[in-house]
């Protein structure tokens, strides 16, 4: 199986698209995470109501327990300490969720900045490189089997005329040629049909 053309045009044509295709799928992937990287900035403020929240429920908690020894009023000051330690925790607990939001909009943001570009790529450019390498492998056995050559000159007969002026047109022209079997301009034929694909026999 042959993935590039033999001829130099044709084979320089298809590095250069392939190149591009993977340059522009890299380039998606590289911006995806970088707006990723920007949306989790975001998470910060969730980071610090956190932070602060947990701080704050551990302060009242150990106030609650360091009320709790005061002589007689200590159960009723380390109970609104512990209730207000219980709702410092709800904070923590909502700037975790936050975070969390933050990150799933982040990973969903990337995910379609990735799937999208590289879809869109690869439905215009891999079919014809597919498309490409199934021909190059069909006229390739159609060549070495035999009556392939005669197959392939009728093939450049009924293709560009452009390609057929290079050659040597004998009496009768080219298409009479074909006709009674001429083996030196089926094999030009032949020739010409294979380099139109970009391979040589």
């Amino acid at each position: 199986m042959r993935l590039y053309a033999q001829t130099p045009a044709r084979r320089n044509r298809q590095v250069l698209a392939d190149l591009i295709a993977v340059g522009l799928m890299a380039a998606a992937v590289w911006f995806a995470l970088t707006v990723h990287d920007a949306i989790m900035m975001l998470a910060e403020p969730g980071r610090r109501v956190e932070s602060s929240g947990d701080s704050l429920a551990s302060g009242l908690s150990d106030a609650g327990d360091a009320a709790s020894n005061v002589p007689f009023v200590g159960d009723l000051l380390k109970k609104p300490l512990r209730s207000a330690a219980d709702a410092s925790t709800g904070i923590a607990d909502a700037g975790q969720s936050m975070q969390d939001a933050v990150g799933q909009l982040a990973t969903l943001t990337a995910l379609a900045l990735i799937v999208l570009p590289v879809a869109v790529v690869l439905l215009l450019w891999l079919p014809a490189r597919l498309r490409w390498i199934r021909r190059s492998i069909t006229l390739r056995r159609l060549f070495d089997a035999p009556g392939g050559a005669d197959l392939l000159a009728l093939r450049a007969l009924t293709g560009p005329l452009g390609d057929l002026a290079a050659l040597p047109t004998p009496a009768g022209g080219l298409a009479d040629a074909w006709r009674r079997g001429d083996e030196r301009v089926i094999g030009e034929l032949s020739e010409v049909a294979l380099r139109r694909a970009g391979l040589r026999p």
